[in-house]
């Protein structure tokens, strides 16, 4: 699993001129992709270490703070772009298989206490955010 994440002092997501979800106060967009390998236990491990990551203003994190998260599925994340000028996407897990796994990833977030907005699964999303720092991290996360 990687996620790409950013500190954000807001961020959106719409679908078809409809913003599907939001978070209009400082936080983290979190640009989600999933492997063939990735099970439940490694979204839950990724997304304890998003909700511990201190890289909010002062040096915490939205567990200490309570700041939301938006979360955004990505499948281009694992792109190949090595060879020629066309990206694999091989190392991409199908939807059958991503789907429950981001679902899980936000599931467990919430356990922890987070408010968090999401995208839409498998639609074309326009994602907005307003980087702040700017400070943005990739995280990879593995059994």
């Amino acid at each position: 699993m990687r996620a790409v994440v950013q500190r954000v002092s807001r961020a959106s997501v719409s679908v078809d001129g409809e913003v599907v979800g939001a978070i209009d106060e400082p936080g983290l967009l979190v640009l989600l992709g999933v492997t063939h390998t990735d099970t439940p236990a490694v979204a839950d491990k990724l997304a304890d270490k998003t909700w511990q990551l201190r890289i909010l203003p002062g040096e915490v994190s939205c567990a200490e703070t309570g700041a939301p998260l938006l979360v955004v599925s990505q499948f281009t994340l694992y792109a190949d772009t090595r060879k020629g000028r066309r990206p694999s996407w091989a190392a991409a897990a199908p939807g059958p298989v991503s789907e429950p796994l981001v679902d899980a990833y936000v599931a467990a977030l919430r356990s922890r206490g987070a408010v968090v907005s999401t995208g839409r699964f498998g639609a074309m999303m326009e994602v907005s955010g307003v980087n702040s720092g700017p400070v943005t991290l990739i995280l990879d996360a593995d059994a």
